[in-house]
């Protein structure tokens, strides 16, 4: 018998945490603020009612769950003694504005430049409603609504609706969500067969991870199976992008491996490490294969090249500085805005981009790691100051490409800007029992 997965406490871990989406699926992020500390408790209490366990296969509404995370001010305002928020990681307590220079967020990205309220001590609650349909999601969120609306020191401050398209792209054309890692106990196999599943310390609080440790929050009642979330709106120039495509290829099938060779995946979902010349429709669409390989094989990156975008934010068991399980991290991606459509060139001014999201017991060596060492930097692979070609931060003197080739490689220059962060926060997505805890606390 498997002692860690009979150890994985699932009823007490929230849904968000370990389950993938549906597909198709809607969903709608809610931050709210608290005036009254006692009423921010009384929504606590309600909300261990209302979230969805890692153990419910399905809710009442089908495929449908609600999460419940709350940032450190959200903390600080229930009236947590300071002892206990000293314990949280201390990244959540600077909080993800605080943090813009390490993750790259400055120039347009700037927290001054953020969506209001993001970035803002008002932030103090996050709710997510995921459902595989709009009207799915209206009943959640109706089921949902008394845990806050009659409340009146509870105050909704900021809105946003997501979708997920059937065809699973995102803005820029590319399939999404293609890989996920497994985790011990949880019971949800990998994406990848050939990636052995990850302890779950890596992921939930409570629990041994890869190097044996486990993270702690005090009290422990606290802690124990809860997650620190990230999540980010993510504006994409979409125009943009088609048009450096453009400017930059010598004919439509150029184009398309252009794109495949930024990416690391053809939009299809066929990566290229098992698809090389050309798209494969079938493969990108069948779960099973579409994930099933390795960079080792690979190592100059002629197939998929080291800077691609797939191959830094996860390098597999490609030869890196470091060792990528440890920075390995579940990521969800959902779909806002309007999409462009096909074809256009020109930017018709609408706000459209993915709102992503960060789940695992690390921010530090997870989420900033990965974004401030291996998207917005290449030492790790021997590329110096390169950045992530498609999320990276470029500037005047990190905005150039290398697409390994023979006889000779291709150097793409003048990348513009084509992400644009317009906001975030990093938040604490307690366990079951931890909301309770929470509202019975007195301030």
């Amino acid at each position: 018998m498997n002692t860690t997965a009979a150890r994985l406490e699932l009823r007490d871990i929230q849904r968000g945490v370990l389950s993938p989406r549906p597909t198709p699926y809607a969903a709608t992020y809610l931050l709210f603020r608290i005036d009254d500390p006692a009423d921010g408790r009384q929504l606590m209490r309600r909300a261990a009612g209302v979230v969805t366990s890692a153990a419910d296969e399905a809710s009442a509404l089908g495929d449908t769950s609600v999460s419940v995370a709350v940032t450190y001010h959200g903390l600080r305002t229930l009236g947590l003694p300071q002892r206990s928020l000293d314990t949280f990681a201390w990244e959540f307590r600077q909080g993800m504005a605080a943090r813009h220079a390490a993750l790259g967020d400055t120039a347009d990205s700037a927290p001054e430049r953020w969506e209001p309220p993001l970035g803002s001590p008002d932030v103090h609650v996050a709710v997510t409603v995921v459902a595989p349909d709009r009207g799915l999601l209206d009943a959640a969120i109706d089921r949902a609504r008394p845990a806050y609306a009659t409340l009146p020191g509870v105050t909704a401050i900021w809105r946003q609706e997501c979708h997920a398209l059937t065809s699973e792209t995102e803005p820029f054309g590319y399939r999404d969500g293609v890989s996920h890692p497994a985790v011990k106990g949880s019971g949800i196999p990998g994406s990848n067969p050939l990636e052995p599943p990850l302890e779950p310390g890596e992921f939930v609080l409570g629990y041994p991870d890869e190097l044996g440790g486990t993270q702690r929050i005090q009290p422990e009642i606290l802690g124990r199976n809860g997650s620190y979330v990230a999540f980010r709106k993510l504006h994409q120039r979409v125009a943009a992008f088609r048009r450096y495509l453009a400017e930059h290829a010598t004919t439509p099938g150029d184009e398309a491996m252009l794109a495949a060779k930024l990416m690391g995946r053809w939009r299809s979902g066929a990566p290229l490490a098992l698809s090389p010349h050309r798209d494969d429709p079938a493969l990108g669409a069948d779960p099973h294969r579409r994930n099933a390989f390795g960079y080792a094989d690979d190592p100059t990156g002629y197939v998929t090249p080291g800077g691609s975008h797939i191959r830094r934010t996860n390098p597999r068991d490609a030869a890196v500085a470091g060792e990528p399980r440890l920075h390995r991290m579940i990521r969800r991606g959902t779909v806002y805005g309007p999409p462009l459509p096909d074809g256009v060139l020109d930017d018709d001014g609408a706000d459209r981009g993915i709102m992503f999201a960060f789940v695992g017991a690390h921010l530090g060596r997870q989420f900033e790691f990965v974004q401030s060492e291996w998207i917005n930097d290449g030492v790790f692979f021997g590329a110096g100051g390169a950045r992530d070609p498609i999320a990276g931060r470029h500037s005047p003197e990190h905005a150039g490409y290398t697409i390994p080739r023979r006889p000779l490689r291709r150097r793409l220059e003048g990348l513009p800007q084509f992400v644009v962060t317009r906001g975030g926060e990093y938040c604490f997505m307690p366990g079951l029992r931890a909301l309770r805890w929470l509202g019975d606390q007195a301030a």
